[in-house]
């Protein structure tokens, strides 16, 4: 083959993956595609109802940029259809998959310009009970502590779980454990959406753990304000 013929061959081959990619990359893009994997099926069909089920898959699981691009969808993308083609898939209800904080304050990024969440921005019945909470504080908090935490520590569930005890949305469990109207979450015990599901605020407000020389107590006054808590909160 002389260098033309090589060089032709070189540029259709090119082509032929360029034309490729052009089709294959929005139609992998896509959350029906997704769900085409029956063990991400569940998570598709919980994001449906979410209140995130205008964001894509992609755009919360896969982070911004080239690097973001060649790791999250390229590399760890390929990797989980060979598992699926060849392996054995983890169960739905043991998935992982990670969604890196700067994904999140990209929409949400006002929420570390407030010192605290406002009434007005909390649904019922978590505005009954006047939440004080600095999202600032927490994430400085993470960051000091390097354990990989981030938002999803808290709202790891928002567009996969469902609502339980009558909130309209997915929110942090919060202390819902100690009340009087007891919830198990339908996952297999010992799941990790089992686990995820049952992590409350008081993982952190243990009364030992400390930040910045400060015991993170279980006091109900550091969340909520005294003259609302009385009457909804029952131990």
């Amino acid at each position: 083959m002389n260098w033309t013929s090589r060089a032709t061959s070189i540029l259709v081959l090119a082509a032929g993956a360029l034309a490729l990619g052009a089709v294959a990359v929005p139609l992998t893009n896509h959350p029906k595609f997704c769900a085409s994997c029956h063990t991400i099926r569940p998570s598709h069909d919980s994001w449906v109802k979410s209140s995130h089920k205008e964001v894509t898959c992609v755009t919360c699981h896969v982070r911004p940029g080239v690097a973001g691009w060649i790791h999250d969808k390229a590399w760890a993308g390929t990797k989980d259809l060979f598992i699926h083609l060849f392996g054995t898939p983890t169960e739905a209800h043991n998935l992982m998959a990670k969604v890196d904080s700067s994904v999140c304050l990209s929409c949400h990024q006002h929420i570390l310009r407030t010192t605290e969440v406002a009434p007005r921005d909390l649904p019922a019945p978590v505005k009954d009970v006047g939440l004080i909470m600095s999202h600032r504080k927490h994430m400085e908090a993470f960051g000091v502590r390097k354990q990989g935490e981030g938002c999803t520590t808290c709202h790891g569930g928002v567009v996969h779980d469902q609502p339980i005890k009558g909130y309209p949305i997915v929110i942090p469990r919060g202390h819902v454990s100690t009340d009087a109207q007891p919830w198990n979450p339908d996952y297999p015990e010992g799941s990790h959406l089992r686990r995820r599901a049952l992590a409350d605020c008081f993982r952190c407000h243990d009364g030992k753990a400390e930040h910045q020389g400060t015991v993170l107590d279980r006091k109900c006054e550091t969340c909520h304000l005294p003259d609302k808590i009385k009457d909804f909160l029952s131990f």
